[in-house]
């Protein structure tokens, strides 16, 4: 993954102090005769104006191109290579865009954060990505820190970054007040704000109905957050339930804390059933809840899909890893990652995008069940 992790502190200039200074004297480099060579030395080889080059380096069209070329070849000569910082404040644009993500070890959020930092790159941005875990003072501090660099916008790849409390959400608005805030996974509403998501609680809902209709009466709904994606699943599973007459038994709706790994997962079954829970088909908000499922089954002498029906989501590479393979929504990331791209970059151009994009998502029909 090519990721470019890019965090440089400015412990005495501020960020803002930069914007009312000329960057002029931070645009220079060493050639490879080991002479240190700067905008001023190209200016004085190329027997131009300083602001000519400055024009040149900024893709001005205010250059003659006899001009162009002879600057150009001067910096082709001595091995210059400009500063990219000091150009992104002269043009007013990094040409970088900052990724919050809360966890990079999870498959699905380090497969999203490839598919957006390829796509921009594709485009000519830079990526500089912060890990900011759950926590609502991590995800505000590292907001900040991307503002600071003077990113061109902020993606926030992850449900969980939108919360049900409205004042946590401040941080984001704010944000947006400044730059542009693509949101994968959640909508939050606000006028600079696009949110790409899928239409998880249609998915959820049409999964869970497809196992009622295979006959099953008491279907767990198995979450591990209460994130904006899966609050919108359990919807979908009740929903579900609701068209089918039936009311939602609490005890099938179960929020497994130890979610970190499939044998987490698998521990937490077994203290279900030591409560006595019992069920014949299981709706998880993720695949690795499922993998733990499936795992809990083989253990147990559980037969699948005959005795339970597992269904997990995202689609995953873990749904074809297991045996059975696993039953999964697919819910198109490649798809969403491109339009969170093609938003951020469409917006950075001055052009009009919705602020919401919502896609259909499917199910992919495996082992784990009798579809």
């Amino acid at each position: 993954m090519l990721v470019n992790v890019f965090f440089i502190l400015y412990n005495i200039v501020s960020v803002s102090a930069y914007k009312f200074a000329l960057p002029i004297t931070t645009n220079h480099t060493t050639n490879k005769e080991g002479i240190h060579m700067n905008i001023y030395d190209i200016s004085e080889k190329a027997g131009v104006s300083i602001a000519t080059v400055s024009r040149v380096l900024n893709g001005n069209t205010n250059v003659s191109e006899k001009t162009k070329k002879k600057v150009l070849a001067i910096m082709q000569e001595y091995g210059y290579t400009p500063n990219a910082f000091a150009r992104g404040l002269t043009a007013n644009t990094m040409h970088t865009v900052g990724i919050m993500c809360p966890d990079s070890s999870d498959p699905y959020l380090a497969q999203a954060v490839y598919y957006m930092e390829q796509n921009l790159r594709k485009r000519g941005y830079d990526v500089l990505l912060c890990c900011t875990g759950y926590e609502l003072a991590d995800k505000q501090n590292y907001m900040q820190l991307l503002l600071a660099k003077n990113v061109d916008g902020i993606i926030l790849v992850s449900s969980t970054f939108v919360s049900s409390v409205p004042e946590d959400n401040e941080y984001i608005k704010q944000a947006s007040e400044k730059v542009p805030v693509i949101i994968l996974n959640a909508s939050l509403e606000s006028p600079n704000i696009y949110s790409v998501f899928c239409n998880d609680e249609k998915a959820t809902e049409e999964a869970t109905t497809a196992l009622l209709q295979n006959g099953r009466k008491q279907i767990l709904f198995l979450y591990s957050s209460h994130s904006y994606s899966s609050m919108k699943k359990r919807s979908g599973y009740e929903k579900a339930l609701a068209a089918h007459g039936m009311e939602t038994d609490k005890k099938l709706l179960q929020y497994c804390s130890d979610a970190e790994s499939v044998t987490g997962v698998k521990e937490f079954l077994k203290k279900l059933a030591a409560d006595g829970i019992t069920y014949d088909a299981v709706v998880t908000i993720d695949d690795k809840l499922a993998v733990g499922v499936i795992k809990y089954a083989k253990e147990m002498n559980i037969s699948i899909p005959s005795e339970l029906e597992i269904v997990g989501y995202n689609n995953s590479t873990l749904a074809e890893c297991c045996e059975p393979e696993l039953t999964s929504v697919d819910s198109k990331p490649v798809t969403l990652c491109k339009q969170c791209s093609d938003a951020l970059i469409t917006v950075l151009a001055g052009g009009e995008f919705p602020n919401k994009s919502v896609f259909s998502a499917e199910l992919i029909k495996r082992g784990t069940t009798h579809f």
